[in-house]
């Protein structure tokens, strides 16, 4: 996937992130932080989930679908974003 290591310093960045957003519930629970607290950085978490796994699917359809150098890495493109979405949507 050549777009993801064009981006990959920026996407690594933002995996970092998210790493350290689950420590911080980590810290919270370990110190027994009010659960409204837990769920603000829970629900921090899945934003910032929601927004890398949606720019990657996005890197995925303009370089692997309609950027496509054929039909068939097209309908294979096309397969694979469909399977992940089925899953995402779950």
């Amino acid at each position: 996937m050549a777009h993801t290591i064009r981006e990959k310093t920026k996407l690594l960045a933002r995996v970092r992130r998210l790493k350290g957003q689950m420590e911080a519930v980590e810290r919270a629970l370990e110190a027994e932080r009010p659960c409204g607290e837990v769920l603000q950085l829970l629900a921090s978490i899945r934003g910032a989930l929601n927004g890398l796994t949606g720019e990657v699917m996005e890197d995925h359809l303009h370089e692997h679908v309609v950027h496509a150098a054929d039909e068939t890495e097209r309908a294979q493109a096309a397969q694979e974003l469909a399977e992940v979405l089925r899953t995402y949507m779950r």
